[in-house]
């Protein structure tokens, strides 16, 4: 008889929602709890108010709860150890955690790191440039040797906003300096100059124990606010599934080129890496690039893509924490999915809180994952810039986007904002 798992989920998006809503339908669930979690959430599990990086008190809630599985969703408590903390706690030492340790969490959390991994195990990835205040110098020579756009990636996390694309040289050095400077803290005392890639961007997800790996969906995620991919770059107005310019042969290639050989490097470097990695791909001339390793799954492309896995997710969880995986087979839906993020007013500047929502009990054909949501008086109201994340399914992505946007039609607070043109080069 398969062991039931008291599971937590850390995070309070709508990534974790959708974690929530796919671990809620499995029978190995005792209970279910979201460390913080949101509105959403608290609707299917029980949510458990603390910091995501209060690591003590995420002990207290394990120990309290008689929690065995820890599923980590945001990057921030991975690259600051929180896997560390618990392979040395002796009382939690038999805790299931899915999170890479701080030695593989450099993949995301050290850019300079990561460009040195996929040079030295010949991963494609663009030309690029090391630089501190030490050798200033060299940074600025090695702009003049290529023409713009330019592209400046501090090393550390920068809440999503540490990576500049400039068209101007003289502005590239400044923001250069400005960076090194201070501008993004000490996330930018080393700064990645890259050569910028032309292509069409899309991401690819793994699931690892270290040694064996299961390949999940693909997805395209859309950035940028406006409609046509116009304005300031967000953390995701939506995403679509499966990406219909994937062919078998584009597949090989990232197999191939990217995957095997970032398993394989991960392994030779002895990093024993049980997680998801979100691999950032640029397709240039039917080749793969790779822009970023995220070591965990994407908001807004998990709505997208755990809503396509046919497996018990429990199932998979267990295997990537016990080094099973190659016991698993991967089960993925045949249909597309989309998923749009309705936003607050103003984002991704500046946004007002605490509006009421209304609609979310509308009968839907769709899934309304939270993702800035709090309750407030009785009422499910706003708490961030990206509000929810809804993801509908379709025989392809023209029609996964309609019924999202119908859905979302029926959905209303003050402010309300989303783009209608998610997947709009596949129409």
């Amino acid at each position: 008889m398969s062991l039931k798992y008291n599971i937590l989920i850390i995070g309070s998006g709508a990534r974790e929602h959708a974690f929530a809503w796919k671990i809620k339908q499995s029978s190995r669930v005792n209970n279910l709890f979201v460390a913080p979690g949101n509105a959403g959430t608290s609707e299917i599990a029980e949510n458990i108010q603390l910091s995501v990086n209060d690591f003590e008190a995420i002990k207290t809630a394990v120990l309290k709860n008689d929690i065995n599985m820890v599923l980590v969703g945001p990057e921030d408590p991975i690259v600051n150890g929180i896997t560390d903390f618990f392979e040395n706690d002796i009382k939690l030492k038999d805790v299931l955690i899915i999170a890479p340790n701080k030695s593989g969490a450099r993949l995301e959390g050290s850019k300079s790191f990561s460009k040195q991994f996929m040079v030295k195990y010949n991963i494609p990835t663009a030309k690029y440039h090391i630089v501190t205040e030490h050798n200033l110098e060299e940074g600025i020579a090695f702009l003049s040797s290529f023409n713009p756009p330019y592209v400046l990636k501090a090393d550390g996390l920068a809440s999503g906003k540490g990576v500049l694309i400039i068209n101007d040289r003289e502005e590239a050095i400044n923001s250069l300096k400005e960076i090194l400077n201070g501008k993004f803290g000490k996330a930018g005392n080393t700064v990645v100059i890259e050569q910028f890639m032309e292509g069409i961007e899309m991401s690819t997800f793994v699931l690892t124990d270290g040694i064996n790996y299961v390949l999940l969906p693909e997805a395209k995620d859309y950035k940028r606010i406006g409609e046509g991919d116009t304005g300031l770059n967000t953390g995701g107005m939506g995403a679509v599934s499966p990406v219909p310019f994937l062919t078998p042969e584009l597949q090989k290639k990232i197999d191939t080129l990217v995957i095997h050989r970032t398993i394989h490097g991960l392994r030779a470097e002895n990093i024993n890496f049980k997680g998801f990695i979100f691999i950032g791909l640029m397709i240039s001339n039917g080749n793969p690039f790779v822009i970023e390793y995220n070591i965990r799954m994407g908001d807004p492309e998990t709505e997208v893509v755990i809503p396509r896995i046919e497996n018990d997710f429990v199932d998979l969880l267990e295997a990537t924490a016990l080094h099973k995986l190659n016991q698993q087979q991967i089960k993925i839906k045949k249909e597309a999915f989309a998923t749009i993020i309705a936003a607050s007013k103003g984002y991704p500047e500046h946004f007002e809180k605490d509006k009421i929502i209304t609609g979310l009990n509308n009968k839907t054909n769709s899934l309304v994952f939270h993702s800035g949501t709090t309750l407030k008086n009785e009422h499910i109201v706003t708490n961030g810039g990206r509000v929810l994340a809804v993801s509908s399914s379709g025989k392809n992505i023209t029609e996964a986007v309609k019924t999202s946007v119908e859905t979302l039609n029926n959905i209303s607070f003050d402010g309300i904002y989303f783009r209608k043109d998610i997947g709009y080069e596949f129409k």
